[in-house]
């Protein structure tokens, strides 16, 4: 193995184990110290990899981001599987998903030399989003539906969100019966809702 494949062997194994500690312990829990002591690095090496640890933090935000962007390209799978894997990827890990939206918000206000990093994750989000529109659009046409794709849109992203903050939520874990349940039961409603809004509209 070159030295250039030794280094991204190595970049993707920290960033999976960063996440990891970054998921178990939170933000005031993930130092780069434990990072570099779970690695069997020297702390100095992680520092060829990434700057700060908010820029490790983008750094898997966007990795995240083109996992997302490489499951909208897979073209042999039509909208409810893609509504599906969708859901399923925020509502398997709702810690993840809680964590790296609150990561975010945090850093686009206190952030510090990284905005070439939201440029990028931004840019990704753009193209999954255009690849998005058009499935919808298209699926929505299909079913000869009267929900726009701006809502239904939103409505996924509303619902797949508050799913992953009811799943991760202390509280209301003690009030959830089967996880699994909840989540078939949140991807049925959202494949359901443009059908319902033709029947409301056909019934008023």
């Amino acid at each position: 193995m070159d030295r250039q494949a030794q280094f991204r062997a190595r970049e993707a194994l920290i960033f999976q184990v960063a996440e990891q500690l970054l998921l178990e312990n939170g933000e005031a829990g993930m130092t780069l110290d434990a990072l570099a002591a779970e690695l069997d690095l020297a702390k100095g090496t992680l520092y060829k990899h990434f700057q700060s640890k908010d820029e490790l933090y983008m750094l898997l935000i966007i990795r995240n981001e083109r996992m997302l962007l490489e499951m909208v390209r897979d073209t042999e799978k039509g909208f409810p599987e893609h509504l599906a894997f969708f859901m399923l990827h925020h509502l398997h890990h709702p810690e993840r998903t809680v964590l790296f939206h609150q990561i975010e918000e945090r850093l686009s206000t206190t952030g510090q030399g990284i905005n070439h990093l939201f440029n990028e994750m931004y840019q990704i989000r753009k193209s999954r989003l255009r690849i998005i529109i058009r499935m919808t659009e298209n699926h929505l046409a299909s079913i000869q539906s009267k929900m726009s794709s701006r809502d239904y849109l939103a409505s996924i992203w509303s619902i797949t969100h508050g799913g992953a903050a009811i799943l991760n939520s202390s509280f209301y874990q003690r009030y959830l019966g089967c996880r699994d349940t909840l989540r078939v039961a949140l991807i049925d409603q959202a494949l359901m809702m443009p059908k319902q809004i033709n029947l409301t509209e056909s019934v008023a």
